[in-house]
């Protein structure tokens, strides 16, 4: 209809104007009347401006409309501009969309600010930097962990920490990390994550800082406790029988000892005594020096050397080695692996340690089983990573237990050639961590047991 009535609007002033041209023709070559060629004339003029004044003015509505549009300026308004009943409708459109437009803007400011209230109030340090190194958003918790009132580049977090500042240059999306810095005289311990993204054609980087200086020195403290326990079980194990039998032995020499020829007279059953006071002195030393060479190993594990290989083959090497330790309780080695192409970037030295290490204790457990079976299988897990479960059909792990088997030096029942070290599970596991990967214990009392190397 606005259109409609628009259209007929230029119609008619066209009409008009057509009009007015042939009677100004009329007049000028049949006439001599000057006057009325004169008001003629002037009148075309102004219908002729009153055309293009009506054109004119739609033209500068409708840029109005696209300039609110092109600059965000929603606070004109499109309503009774003297452009007639015609255009009221086109101004009810463009005030309706106007609204909208004010609407969408508020609402993504509110999101805006939930937003910043939220990364503002969060307890985690949050700082974004863009590719030129500038810091466009600091938190209010980054401000108090790093004790500044503002960061304005990359570069000025050498002032509070060199090794901040490098950490943050080094720092890639996706990775993680944990250093330890001195603020102003405290001690930080911050766990940080990055992520890159990229928004209107440039790179940020968003990293995340959370100081758990005291959740690790807590865990920290604990290890010591459960390593010192563990130690001093050991050790007591050891000192006390030496102890007990060096006395015995001083007694017996004592009560043999002729202090005027300072001579010692020992009968057979003495002597006998004495001697194995002394074996027994001698083994236990000997235990003692293996406990204190298997704490130096485990303090001395070599960093990986990384290559690719296929895990069939380790899982074909570990199973020969083992195969005649097996055979003497009466256990089965059974391997496999899908894809049976399936290859892992590690260190297969260390790897096949591991699972020697994970196949003795599992085969160790299953010493007094009948049919014991050891499992040893390599997969895809569903994120897509390389994994490899060691699993028996042993009596399995109490879930107190499961957490303090891989504390290093404790050692559950046995003895003899069933009791082990008490670092073969500490072992594999630091392994695993310098491998970026993690060893999981799954078992359930009755049920066997499975670990889970996973890379």
């Amino acid at each position: 209809m606005i259109f409609k009535s628009f259209r007929f609007g230029i119609i008619v002033r066209v009409a008009l104007l057509a009009l007015s041209l042939l009677g100004l023709m009329y007049l000028i070559l049949e006439t001599s009347y000057y006057v009325s060629i004169s008001i003629l004339g002037v009148i075309i003029i102004g219908e002729i401006v009153s055309l293009i004044h009506y054109l004119e003015r739609t033209n500068v509505l409708l840029t109005r409309f696209l300039d609110a549009i092109r600059y965000s300026d929603f606070t004109g308004s499109f309503r009774n501009h003297g452009l007639g009943s015609n255009f009221d409708e086109l101004n009810a459109s463009f005030s309706e969309v106007i609204d909208r437009f004010k609407e969408e803007r508020s609402e993504k400011e509110e999101s805006i600010r939930y937003l910043e209230t939220v990364v503002q109030h969060i307890g985690i340090g949050l700082m974004c930097v863009n590719g030129n190194g500038e810091v466009v958003l600091l938190n209010t918790a980054a401000k108090r962990l790093f004790k500044v009132a503002t960061i304005r580049t990359v570069d000025s977090l050498k002032s509070i920490s060199e090794k901040l500042y490098e950490s943050v240059k080094k720092q890639k999306g996706g990775t993680r990390s944990l250093i330890r810095i001195t603020v102003q005289n405290e001690t930080l311990q911050l766990a940080m994550y990055a992520t890159e993204f990229r928004m209107r054609d440039e790179a940020y980087k968003l990293i995340s800082f959370q100081n758990i200086h005291t959740e690790l020195e807590e865990k920290e403290m604990e290890a010591w406790q459960n390593l010192t326990q563990v130690l001093a079980h050991e050790i007591m194990n050891s000192i006390t029988p030496i102890s007990s039998l060096s006395g015995t032995v001083k007694m017996l020499l004592e009560e043999h000892l002729d202090p005027e020829k300072e001579e010692v007279k020992l009968n057979t059953e003495t002597i006998q005594d004495v001697t194995e006071a002394l074996n027994t002195i001698s083994n236990r030393s000997q235990g003692l020096m293996r406990f204190v060479n298997s704490y130096r190993d485990f303090t001395q594990i070599p960093d990986p050397n990384f290559e690719q290989f296929s895990v069939m083959e380790v899982l074909k090497r570990t199973s020969s080695l083992m195969k005649n330790q097996a055979e003497e309780v009466g256990v089965d080695i059974n391997i496999a692996c899908d894809p049976e192409s399936l290859e892992l970037t590690a260190d297969p030295h260390l790897v096949e340690q591991v699972l020697i290490n994970l196949t003795k204790n599992a085969i160790r457990v299953l010493d007094e089983q009948e049919r014991g079976k050891v499992i040893l299988r390599g997969e895809i897990d569903e994120s897509g990573r390389t994994v490899i479960h060691i699993q028996d059909n042993g009596p399995g792990v109490k879930k107190a237990m499961k957490e303090k088997i891989f504390i290093p030096f404790y050692t559950v029942g046995g003895n003899g050639k069933t009791k082990g070290s008490g670092i073969g599970l500490s072992l594999s596991r630091q392994i695993m961590r310098l491998h970026g990967g993690s060893l999981i214990l799954n078992s359930e009392k009755g049920k066997g047991s499975t670990f889970t190397l996973r890379f």
